[in-house]
């Protein structure tokens, strides 16, 4: 037996480990994910998802749905701490280039129970005015 050793270096998120309960990712800054790119939320229905900040700079942004519309909020991470984004909180990242982040969710995680928001331009300037 021997200790395997994961890691991804291009835009985006790749799974680098997976089992039958967990899947751990690392995420890094692409294009869509930058605060001029951020265009849409999205939220998985069944499952929390954990991120830790390793280096450069994450806002996670995120929305309550309320009755006159979605309420906006923002966290700026800081390196080495774990945040959790409950089951079916509109959420997404906004990064800087350079950024480097561990995802860690359920394994059963998939577009079949995660659900896509396209945002409207008023709502994209408030997410960016957040980050």
């Amino acid at each position: 037996m021997n200790i395997a050793v994961y890691e991804f270096a291009g835009e985006g998120m790749q799974r680098v480990f997976e089992n039958e309960k967990w899947t751990v990712g690392i995420k890094n800054w692409k294009p869509a994910n930058d605060v001029t790119g951020i265009d849409c939320l999205e939220r998985h229905n069944k499952t929390d998802e954990l991120f830790v900040l390793v280096e450069g700079a994450c806002t996670l942004v995120y929305a309550n749905e309320e009755k006159n519309g979605l309420v906006f909020g923002a966290v700026h991470m800081q390196p080495n701490k774990v945040y959790n984004i409950p089951a079916a909180l509109w959420h997404n990242t906004i990064t800087r280039k350079g950024t480097k982040m561990i995802l860690i969710e359920d394994s059963n995680t998939s577009m079949n129970n995660s659900d896509i928001l396209e945002l409207k331009e008023e709502q994209i300037a408030e997410l960016r005015s957040l980050a």
